[in-house]
């Protein structure tokens, strides 16, 4: 089934292609030729999923989105202090490419404007054999998860023209910010800057730098934390040059852009986010990465303010009803059926906050779920906080499964999520508990795979699965001693504590089970129905009836009461050890799937 974020990702890309404002770069010739059509978007999780759209393959140049990464670099090898004594960490308010040196000192503002990115380039130095450089390319395909390469053509368009990044270059070397030959530092940057990637690469990279440093499809970690966490903070400020207080304010995510028409944005703990299209807009900065950034970010609640907390995997547990059966006692044909078809229908337990990232990660579970599966249940009793993206995202999914045949229940013990459904005029099938959503499924699967005989309206006593090992007229013999009683939805047929009163088998409707809970609340054991018998376990209990069993709706039973048993064991022995055989056999018939439910119960 395909994602709803695959499928919003989709419908985004498709109105964005027609945005035609702004122009590719002209100031690097070798550039000039570029398709201003090409146009991707691509989203990393933390986990390592990728979700991508449009032209997510094609190669372009990182450009200045290197300069957050090399800057990592340079903090990695020196530290924070040294490093801070040549690039400062202050927004500049000036686009990229001005001087904004500190007077006196010369010390540029920041590292991601080209004064400072140059600064950070001087500082790597090389290493086990390896040139500064080749440790910079090595270091940004640790970020991608795959080796990148330079493109020679766009490097030496860059060489002959990079005229006032040498200026910038030599500049600093007079304060001596840049402590070697300016020209080689030049002669690198150029390189950095013409390093090939992909949209898809791109989206790693800033998931990397969303997962603590650590790459979620390697699992190498990249940058420490106490790095991660400064080149961050001067992409929060200054990513987006004299552009950031916006963006800031109304993207909310760490960002970095560059000339070549890549964009990158990070929400720490949740995913990377990269978009590709070389049309620029005054800032220097792709214009259709902009709005798709805003688009998203306001879409998912991706602003760092509504995503303050970790995006973990949302998923507690995800099982198919057989390990979580209701506990209805069915007929043997309702049995087999749910014993073929249990795998149709699926829980899936949620916890933590329903997120952007923890919704993504239901989703995709979802999503990737067998088509088999017809029917999905979310047990979102667990989950503290559920964010307006998880709602739409809900409803997206819900709308997916419903085109493709399928089914969305949800388990909301408070009834608080499902209010919120109802409130927006999209509700959804919701319970209190686990037991009554899965007794939903389980009839659900009955009545489609079923028959009459799984489900019967009325079962007469001679007919009943507990009578069934008996002669027809043993069973006749039986039911003539039997008492007809008809009870009204919730009355109290049989109450705990009282003593064994005869066996009561169901002739039509259904009856509930129940035992005490804590704070004088009801537990939910089972629900039996026409067909089935009750009564007869008090007799293993010291006589005592342990649940108390009410009416649900209407209900006829006929009754063999425990004086008639009496008297049935000393006037026809016989009959009466048949009777206790066939009952005997009966319950044992269930008490394995007895004992599975209980063990769930208790789970939960």
């Amino acid at each position: 089934m395909d994602s709803p974020i695959q499928s919003y990702l989709r419908t985004l890309h498709t109105e964005l292609a027609g945005l035609k404002d702004g122009k590719p770069f002209g100031g690097i010739p070798a550039m000039a030729g570029v398709d201003p059509d090409r146009f991707a978007i691509c989203l990393a999780t933390v986990d390592g999923y990728v979700y991508e759209v449009g032209d997510s393959g094609e190669e372009f140049t990182i450009q200045s989105i290197s300069k957050p990464f090399t800057y990592g670099l340079a903090l990695s090898d020196l530290g924070l202090e040294a490093v801070d004594r040549k690039v400062d960490v202050e927004p500049s308010g000036n686009a990229f490419n001005e001087i904004s040196l500190a007077p006196g000192t010369g010390r540029p503002a920041n590292a991601m404007i080209n004064a400072g990115a140059l600064t950070a380039t001087s500082l790597i130095k090389g290493s086990g054999g390896k040139t500064g450089f080749r440790r910079i390319v090595e270091h940004y395909s640790a970020f991608a998860g795959r080796d990148l390469s330079v493109s020679e053509r766009i490097y030496q368009s860059e060489a002959r023209h990079g005229y006032r990044n040498r200026a910038l270059a030599h500049l600093l070397r007079s304060f001596e910010i840049i402590e070697q030959e300016p020209d080689p530092v030049a002669e690198d940057y150029f390189r950095q800057c013409s390093v090939l990637v992909t949209c898809r690469d791109l989206s790693v990279m800033a998931a990397t730098l969303a997962n603590g440093g650590t790459n979620p499809l390697t699992g190498k970690q990249v940058l420490d934390l106490e790095v991660e966490e400064r080149v961050l903070s001067v992409m929060a400020t200054c990513g987006m040059y004299d552009d950031a207080g916006a963006w800031l304010s109304d993207v909310g995510m760490p960002a970095k852009s560059g000339v070549g028409g890549g964009l990158l944005a990070v929400l720490p703990g949740q995913l990377g986010l990269a978009v590709y299209s070389p049309p620029l807009n005054d800032h220097g900065s792709s214009v259709r990465g902009v709005e798709a950034s805003r688009r998203i970010s306001h879409d998912m609640g991706l602003h760092f303010v509504r995503a303050a907390r970790t995006g973990r995997n949302a998923i507690r547990a995800s099982y198919d009803i057989a390990d979580a059966p209701s506990g209805i006692r069915r007929t043997d044909e309702a049995a087999d059926v749910l014993r073929d078809n249990a795998h149709r229908a699926r829980v899936i337990e949620l916890n933590g906050d329903l997120l952007f990232a923890g919704t993504e990660s239901m989703v995709r579970e979802v999503s990737d779920l067998d088509e088999s599966v017809e029917l999905i249940i979310l047990d979102m009793r667990r989950v503290d906080e559920t964010a307006p993206v998880a709602l739409d995202m809900l409803e997206q999914l819900r709308t997916s499964l419903a085109k493709a045949g399928r089914g969305l229940v949800l388990i909301d013990g408070e009834g608080a999520l499902a209010q919120r459904f109802e409130e927006d005029g999209r509700a959804l099938p919701s319970f209190a508990t686990r037991t009554s959503a899965v007794e939903f499924a389980e009839n659900q699967l009955i009545a489609s795979y079923g028959d009459e005989l799984c489900q019967p309206a009325t079962v007469d006593v001679a007919d009943s699965p507990a009578l069934s090992p008996l002669a027809a007229e043993d069973a006749a013999a039986l039911a003539a001693l039997m008492e007809e009683h008809s009870y009204d939805d919730g009355d109290v047929i049989r109450r705990i504590r009282q003593r064994f009163g005869g066996v009561y088998f169901i002739l039509s409707g259904s009856v509930v089970t129940t035992s005490p809970g804590p704070e004088n609340s009801r537990v939910k054991l089972s629900t039996l129905s026409a067909g089935m018998t009750f009564g007869e376990m008090a007799l293993g209990s010291a006589d005592r009836q342990e649940t108390t069993v009410r009416a649900h709706g209407t209900v006829r039973v006929k009754l063999l009461p425990a004086e008639t048993i009496s008297r049935l064991e000393s006037e026809n022995p016989r009959l009466a050890v048949e009777l206790w055989k066939a009952l005997t056999r009966d319950a044992y018939a269930h008490v394995d799937r007895y004992m599975r439910e209980t063990a769930v119960r208790i789970r939960d």
